[in-house]
This record gives C-alpha cells, structure tokens and sequence, in this order.
C-alpha cells in the first residue's frame, strides 16, 4: 500500500526532563469546570453532568513558543488548565480505576476566539472555530505520575504581562479528574495519548500582540507564552 501524499507527522509534547515526546491522539476538553468561571459565563454553576468538546491533534504548540494572534477575531482569550495525559486506554473505567489510566500531567492554555465561540453558542452551534483553530492548545511539559503524583489540590495561576489574571486552586474543579476520566470513557473509548484539558477557573481575559502570559500550576512548574502579530 502507498499514500496518497505523505500522512501528516505525529503531533507530539514535551516530557519534562527528558528529550522524549508525548504523542498526541486527541485533545478532549472539559467546559466549564470551575463554579466562578461558569457564573462569568453566564451560567448556572449547579454541578451538572460535564460536556465536553475537543481540539484537532495538531492544534498543540510547545511552552516557550510565539504563538500568532489568530484569524477572524478580536477578542482572543486565554485559559490557564490542567491537563491529563492518557497511557492506557479502555472503556466504561471504573471511577475508582481511572487514575491508573494516567501517564502524568501538564500545564495547559486553551486558547479561544471569544467572539466566534458565543456566537456559536448562543445559535446553538458547535464551538469549533472558537475552540478548534491552529495553535490553540499550548501544552507544557507532560510531568511522569511517578515524580508528581496525581495533583488534586494547590494554585493555578495566570498572569499577563506579571499582572495576575487567574488565580485558584485544582480542589475547586468541579469535576475531579477521575470522575471526568469515568464519564468520558463512558461515551468514547479513550486511548494512549489522549489528552483532557480539564477547565479553566475564573478570569479568563483577552490577549493582544505583545502580550506575554504565564500559567503556573504548583508542583508543575511554569509555562511562558509570547502572542505575536495578527496572522
């Protein structure tokens, strides 16, 4: 058998402290987790059942990277994260199995076209060109579970240019990262190198060209990210 063309090159993460590569499957992500980040967004922050939507593979841009002010928006968002990062995959997994699933964890900024995202929202529409577009996942180094743990308490903050944009603590998701790694193995069957990011706490804001911003998880360390000039 031959291609077509050549496949695209696999999409891959950084591994703290070491100079192999996380490969990237898909990139699933959790809305709305944070009680004070659905009421700024309009929402009742009642613990509902979690929804998800997701970023294409090749969305992902290392720490440290310039990533370019997008197309087709002016009020382009950051949101500071927790991501998971899958190893073994499976379906319909055990809350109390879940962890086990898990390779390490990740800081993680899921970039959004605001505007384009609650245009689609309020028309009932999918969320992917607010959510889904080049470059919108910046995630960091991908932390081994045997050197961190699985972190479930301590801050996450966000600053712009050193002023503090975000600041909150993982014990404040609504949804802990086992349950949502239940819930989404209920409805798809996850695989190695699926990627969760797990929401976003209050104060998202906009970034413009300059613009310098740092998402910071304790335990995990930093990540730095610079917003070049419009596309």
């Amino acid at each position: 058998m031959s291609y077509v063309f050549s496949p695209a090159p696999v999409a891959t993460v950084a591994v703290a402290d070491s100079p192999d590569r996380f490969p990237v499957r898909r990139i699933f992500c959790v809305g709305r987790n944070y009680a004070a980040h659905a009421r700024e967004m309009g929402k009742d922050p009642e613990r509902e059942l979690p929804f998800f939507f997701s970023k294409p593979a090749d969305a992902v841009v290392d720490a440290g990277e310039t990533v370019p002010y997008p197309p087709q928006t002016e009020n382009f968002h950051y949101e500071a994260e927790l991501v998971v990062a899958i190893v073994t995959g499976g379906r319909d997994i055990p809350e109390a199995e879940a962890l086990t699933h898990v390779w390490g964890y990740a800081i993680g900024n899921d970039l959004t076209r605001r505007d384009l995202q609650l245009q689609a929202r309020d028309k009932g529409r999918p969320w992917d060109f607010g959510k889904a577009f080049d470059n919108s996942a910046i995630i960091g180094p991908v932390h081994p579970v045997g050197k961190v743990g699985h972190p479930d308490k301590g801050a996450i903050r966000l600053t712009v240019n050193g002023e503090t944009r975000q600041d909150a603590d993982l014990t404040e998701l609504i949804w802990s990262v086992p349950e949502i790694i239940s819930f989404l193995s209920h409805s798809i069957a996850l695989a190695p190198g699926d990627l969760i990011m797990t929401g976003t706490p209050a104060g998202v804001g906009a970034l413009v060209s300059g613009d310098v911003c740092v998402v910071s998880i304790e335990g995990l360390g930093e990540i730095v990210t610079e917003i070049g000039p419009r596309e």
